[in-house]
């Protein structure tokens, strides 16, 4: 999968934390920069206007919270995923409120930080066009033409249901709870129902089967969900 040269940067006291990061945006073909205190990381970013920035909270100098609210009066729309040691909810409740996309507790898995990563430049249109098609063994879900197919059979559903197809489709095999498809699909500040899921999970089920999918998503219980082959359910 091809990305575009998308410049990142990353704005983290903790020099491993920020190496760590640094080697997988490099991995992903992206460009990288690291500033170790808020006011380098400010400087940083006057300087080269990233695609995208990773940003700790505890910072020397200018912390992440006035950071983040001064990169935001520049630029309403660069995507911004905090970094804490702190994972209290109304930690997290700031976070957003004053900008940020998404909120990330050390320690993370670098895999997962990718993810949400991916999930917000998604939400941000920064992907490019081949990452709004998911193609898999007889299934294919466009997200630029807003539509699916099994085979040669068109699988009609309504957009949030296509949303969601989407994004499991884009990570076969892994599990997801309840909560982090509602936070990528309907977004943080969502507060209707979990089951809200369900309901959607149990109408795209069906929808694959009656187009013959090879595909299907089955229930991890007391989990939540996983996208797979039916011949490895």
């Amino acid at each position: 999968m091809k990305h575009k040269a998308l410049s990142v940067l990353i704005i983290e006291d903790d020099p491993h934390i920020a190496e760590l990061i640094q080697l997988y945006m490099e991995k992903l073909g992206y460009l990288t920069q690291v500033a170790y205190d808020g006011e380098a990381g400010l400087e940083a970013y006057y300087e080269t206007y990233p695609d995208f920035i990773f940003l700790d909270i505890m910072l020397p100098k200018i912390d992440g919270w006035e950071l983040c609210k001064e990169i935001r009066w520049d630029n309403k729309k660069i995507p911004i995923i905090m970094l804490t040691g702190k994972g209290e909810s109304q930690d997290k409740i700031k976070g957003l409120d004053i900008g940020a996309d998404d909120y990330v507790v050390k320690p993370f898995d670098p895999n997962e930080l990718v993810a949400r990563m991916k999930a917000v430049m998604r939400r941000a249109d920064l992907l490019n066009d081949e990452d709004q098609v998911v193609s898999l063994s007889g299934l294919v879900v466009d997200k630029k033409e807003y539509k699916a197919a099994a085979g040669d059979k068109e699988i009609m559903m309504p957009p949030k249901e296509l949303d969601l197809l989407y994004y499991l489709a884009s990570y076969p095999n892994q599990v997801f709870t309840r909560q982090q498809l509602l936070d990528q699909i309907w977004g943080y500040a969502f507060e209707g129902d979990p089951r809200t899921i369900d309901v959607h999970i149990k109408r795209i089920r069906e929808k694959l089967t009656e187009a013959d999918a090879k595909w299907t998503i089955k229930t991890i219980r007391g989990v939540g969900y996983k996208f797979l082959e039916k011949e490895h359910e």
